[in-house]
């Protein structure tokens, strides 16, 4: 709270998304690609292969020019991005691990060293010193991961750190060892499909059905750590953290069971076309199985990411930066007097700062969808309950005063025609929009905390006491505050009900 705040139209989700997907691939193709590079030049050279030479030779061009120019740019913007969307996770980050991103960076002067000097050394170095520059290139690229990869997971899980505070407790969190064998099971993987990419290109012949074979057990080696390093890495994530998501953020979860099928296709079609039938292995199946590893991958970090929500630093930051020491001082004393940069709009500004981070009006994450047709005093009491909603979410870290002042500032920015009028709709759909609106956030039917069986089968009069009594059930629940008309076609919405599920 202590920066100014950067507010731009795009959602930050996506404007992180956007580079560190492109980043998170470049850099394990990196790592695998060393290793790929070194160790087929060995075999290559050891049966005076020629022809894998000449390949291994033009595949190290375009490895330098990936990984070196595109990892080495898309790198500083994940740092230039970050501290500009959440500094004081940033400022976690570097205060705690100062030394492991110095240590980090080293690698990478060294990584990023020797694959220029292994590139240009086909031609001017004796074979034994090529390989030994290939050889620190891979070394260095992977310790590299080494390292990062224990301030990766340690946003997620910060075990003991928690407690301590100490470098090493954090860095060696429950996740760290299955991230770092999974993760390098990524790296070989994604270096036999490139190299099968590439071979797919050449002249159906012998050479090139070898070279298939070969490249497909790179990727079958690959898959092989990927699948029990996996289930090794998920088994490591304290279940109070997987059974909250299953149940709030079910479209998580399910992703991990869509990472096991396309595991799956990738190993089939690796078997089939790679091993049984090189000569078929064309361009097209090349394409197919770099997409679906990609895409397994990125569903991987995707999940890695959201599970984690609604923190950036699990357990004690949220994505918000706020810290999670801070929210009874906060919810006491108020948010606003925490402020250093403020614009003089005291919503704006407190929304900035509570929501911003997650949601924009009308762009990602938008609310104004959710919040048109209704009114300020719902909007107000929907903010203070907050962290009871389906997916994850923080809990409210101002007063009861900065919420009206949120609203406030939300309600400007609504639709106010009645739902009926803006969605064209009457009767029991009207009442399922209502539904959807003012309750579905919290108790989706047939989902997400569902209540529904328990308004089976009551009368009008019973519902129309069910909803005067809204905001007394429970502190988060808001005032039941739709016009007559909304409250008529919710209680037909109701009555449509089936015993446990929707209509």
């Amino acid at each position: 709270m202590n920066y100014p705040f950067w507010d731009i139209d795009i959602g930050y989700g996506w404007l992180m998304g956007g580079i560190a997907i492109v980043h998170v691939f470049i850099s394990h193709f990196a790592i695998g690609g060393g290793l790929y590079l070194v160790l087929a030049e060995s075999s290559a050279r050891k049966l005076n292969d020629s022809f894998r030479l000449e390949f291994l030779q033009k595949l190290s061009k375009f490895f330098v020019l990936v990984s070196v120019v595109f990892g080495a740019l898309t790198g500083v913007g994940i740092w230039f991005i970050i501290g500009l969307i959440n500094p004081a996770a940033t400022e976690v980050l570097i205060h705690n691990f100062v030394w492991g991103w110095a240590t980090e960076w080293t690698f990478f002067v060294v990584e990023i060293s020797a694959a220029i000097l292994y590139f240009y050394g086909w031609k001017t170095m004796s074979a034994r010193n090529h390989l030994i520059i290939g050889w620190i290139y891979f070394i260095a690229a992977w310790l590299s991961l080494v390292v990062i990869n224990g301030i990766i997971t340690y946003m997620l899980t910060p075990g003991e750190w928690l407690q301590t505070g100490d470098f090493w407790d954090g860095f060696l969190n429950p996740t760290y060892w299955p991230s770092v064998w999974f993760r390098t099971g990524i790296c070989i993987m994604l270096a036999g499909l490139y190299a099968l990419l590439v071979a797919s290109f050449f002249k159906t012949d012998h050479s090139k059905t070898s070279l298939v074979r070969y490249n497909a057990v790179w990727a079958l080696v690959g898959l092989a750590i990927m699948f029990p390093t996996f289930r090794w890495y998920f088994s490591n994530i304290p279940g109070t953290i997987r059974e909250t998501a299953a149940e709030a953020m079910p479209v998580v979860t399910a992703r991990i069971s869509e990472g096991w099928w396309l595991g799956g296709a990738i190993a089939i079609m690796i078997i089939l076309f790679g091993l049984a039938l090189p000569r078929f292995f064309g361009r097209p199946v090349a394409v197919v199985v770099m997409i679906l590893g990609l895409l397994w991958f990125g569903e991987f970090e995707w999940m890695r990411e959201a599970i984690r929500k609604p923190y950036v630093v699990h357990g004690y930051m949220y994505g918000s930066g706020i810290e999670v020491a801070e929210l009874e001082s906060l919810r006491s004393d108020g948010l606003l007097p925490r402020l250093a940069y403020r614009t003089g709009d005291n919503g704006a500004d407190l929304f900035r700062r509570a929501c911003r981070s997650c949601h924009t009006m009308t762009g990602y994450n938008a609310l104004k969808p959710r919040f048109d047709g209704t009114d300020q005093e719902f909007i107000a009491a929907m903010i203070r309950g907050v962290g009871v909603m389906r997916g994850n979410m923080p809990l409210y870290p101002g007063t009861e005063t900065e919420s009206q002042l949120i609203a406030v500032h939300i309600y400007n920015q609504v639709d106010k025609r009645p739902l009926g009028e803006i969605y064209g709709l009457t009767g029991a759909e009207l009442g399922r929009k209502v539904y959807d609106i003012r309750c579905g956030s919290c108790h989706e039917v047939g989902g997400f905390n569902d209540k529904s069986s328990s308004m089976v089968g009551l009368g009008d009069d019973e519902y129309n006491d069910l909803l005067d009594m809204a905001n007394d059930i429970s502190e988060e629940m808001p005032a039941f505050t739709a016009p007559d008309e909304e409250r008529a076609a919710l209680i037909e919405y109701l009555k449509t009900l089936s015993q446990g599920g929707s209509r």
